[in-house]
């Protein structure tokens, strides 16, 4: 797996560089002039060298001039380093917010069948703990890449001009350390990939337990769930203790290869030097350049084992940008002319899972302005057909229309400006409560916006808090209550008004009292509206225009609510287990 996962890895990562391509010349040229200092300075050291070797005979003037232009050298090395590092940063900070936005808008276009399978911890670990390692890794590379590899090539062919036969001792020593190098690395890629798997586990773990605290303090879970954290944690431990093992032998393995080179230009320089073929000054520039030679495979070592680290990393982001995004909406999407709210739905099937079939051949005709009630026992499809009329999912079989227009005709945004919803679950986002009221219509005035929360009967608990509307609430709703924030969730629709609504157990959470007041509320909003109301509590359905029982992803019963009483069905059944004494 490895082996096909990373280079097209790699090419991803490369065309995704490729944008920048300006500042990545700049910065190999940068490279280049720092080498070529740092390449020139060992030649200057040795002539100076040689300035000083015969006694009686030293010639500090040519001696210091030697010393000023390495003293310039230096300044200039110094210098482009400083500009290639910039640069350096520059692409590897750019590439890393491109994929970090590329994952982020992918997200919005990801179909709810992906998000609802797949742990959002997991996806947050992508985003931000494996981007973090991707980023290091590029910037090692950049930095130590290209002048590594330009070190090399630059001390091997200064070495073969000055003294061809010492080279010739460092090229034939050379592979030795770059198989040793290879061989380790080939096996590092699954160990950093399976330690990135897992630490994207731990944090999905993290991030479950701590977001649903309350449950597990609850119901005292906490050392089950300490237990099943401890496994994980254990798993990381080993998965990372191995891949940071093997790849920690690279470094050591290269330095004892090069240690030998060092050795072998020393004990071969040296001969030379005592048979006269060179001079001091020319053995110290060997020595000089045998270290430089060398130091480059250690620095490119550890770069192959953190962009190993980086790669798997980054398959990881791929993997989920590459993920097969939700239908795309038409090129050319239609709306209709006047949205009424007549809504058709025709032999419909749906299931999550193809082997356990929920909604088989359903049928549903409604008139605009109509209310329509959904009733039935948990699991019978109830919140399933709302996210068909949303089309959070889309159904296998069958069409559902608008006003005469195919939904999978029209682009999700109209279609879903069309419909407002107060579900059960409440929706609240970090920001101010006003924020949060406008989310479905940003440019509101305040005045609107407080003309919609009293009609929601929430403006007396929102001007006590210590902002009034702009009292700041954290992720979910921060400290209010449940029935604080599914009032704020209702008046987010009483501000837009669209013309259908769906409530699903929209009032739940609230008390008795303000419930009754809510309701109200809803009845005028609901004139002539299309509305799906959702209810488990009877008593809140009873003026609805039909009533639709539902069991097991069908229609078994359809009437007001008097002629399902009269007859004595599976409605009526309902009705008296909740208001039977």
């Amino acid at each position: 797996m490895a082996k096909k996962t990373q280079p097209g890895t790699l090419s991803k990562v490369l065309l995704r560089v490729k944008r920048y391509w300006a500042a990545m010349i700049g910065s190999i040229a940068l490279s280049a002039v720092y080498v070529a200092m740092s390449l020139y300075i060992p030649i200057l050291v040795g002539d100076a060298i040689d300035c000083i070797v015969e006694a009686g005979h030293v010639d500090f003037a040519k001696m210091g001039e030697y010393l000023l232009k390495v003293a310039i050298c230096a300044g200039a090395a110094g210098l482009s380093q400083w500009v290639m590092n910039v640069l350096n940063n520059h692409v590897t900070y750019r590439v890393t917010q491109d994929l970090r936005q590329e994952a982020f808008r992918h997200i919005q276009d990801l179909p709810l069948s992906y998000l609802d399978t797949h742990p959002q911890g997991d996806m947050v670990s992508r985003m931000v703990a494996d981007v973090d390692t991707f980023a290091d890794g590029l910037l090692m590379g950049f930095t130590q890449f290209f002048t590594g590899a330009l070190t090399i090539l630059g001390t091997l062919f200064i070495m073969m001009t000055i003294r061809w036969q010492i080279a010739l001792v460092v090229l034939c020593i050379t592979p030795v350390s770059l198989l040793v190098a290879r061989f380790i690395s080939k096996r590092t890629y699954s160990m950093f990939r399976l330690q990135s798997q897992t630490r994207g586990e731990q944090t999905a773990l993290i991030d479950e337990t701590v977001g649903e605290l309350k449950v597990v303090q609850a119901f005292g879970h906490e050392n089950a769930s300490l237990a099943e954290f401890d496994e994980v944690n254990d798993r990381l431990e080993k998965c990372s203790l191995q891949a940071i093992f093997f790849s920690s032998l690279v470094n050591p393995a290269t330095r004892f290869v090069n240690s030998l080179v060092y050795a072998c230009v020393g004990l071969v320089g040296a001969l030379s030097a005592i048979g006269g073929a060179i001079t001091p000054g020319v053995l110290t520039i060997f020595l000089s350049y045998a270290n430089q030679y060398t130091k480059p495979f250690n620095e490119i070592s550890g770069v192959v084992t953190e962009l190993q680290n980086a790669l798997a990393c980054a398959a990881r982001v791929f993997e989920l940008i590459e993920e097969k995004p939700q239908t795309a909406d038409p090129a050319d999407p239609k709306v209709p002319e006047t949205v009424e709210g007549a809504m058709e739905i025709s032999h419909v099937d749906f299931s999550y899972v193809p082997e356990k079939p929920l909604i088989r051949d359903f049928n549903l005709s409604v008139k605009p302005g109509e209310r329509v009630a959904i009733v039935g026992p948990t699991g019978c499809g109830k919140t399933t057909m709302i996210n068909l009329l949303m089309r959070f999912y889309d159904p296998q079989q069958g069409t559902i229309t608008l006003d005469g227009v195919n939904t999978r005709e029209m682009a999700r945004g109209d279609l879903r400006r069309c419909v407002g919803m107060v579900l059960q679950d409440t929706w609240l986002m970090s920001g101010t409560i006003r924020d949060n009221i406008a989310m479905g219509k940003p440019d509101a005035t305040l005045e609107e916006i407080q003309e919609a929360a009293k009609k929601a009967h929430a403006d007396s608990f929102i001007r006590r808090m210590p902002q009034g509307y702009d009292t700041q609430v954290g992720e979910g709703g921060g400290s209010l209550s449940q029935g604080q924030k599914q009032l704020l969730c209702i008046a987010r629709v009483m501000l837009c008004l669209p013309p259908m609504l769906i409530l699903d157990e929209a009032t739940s959470s609230i008390d008795t009292r303000t419930e009754m007041k809510v309701q109200n509320a809803f009845q005028t909003m609901m004139e002539g509206r299309t509305s799906f109301i959702v209810a488990h509590r009877l008593s809140t359905i009873q003026n609805a225009d039909v009533i639709l029982v539902m069991r097991d992803g069908q229609i078994i019963e359809q009437g007001t609510h008097q002629e399902l009483l009269a007859k004595k069905g599976f409605y009526e059944q309902l009705y008296q287990s909740q208001f039977a004494h």
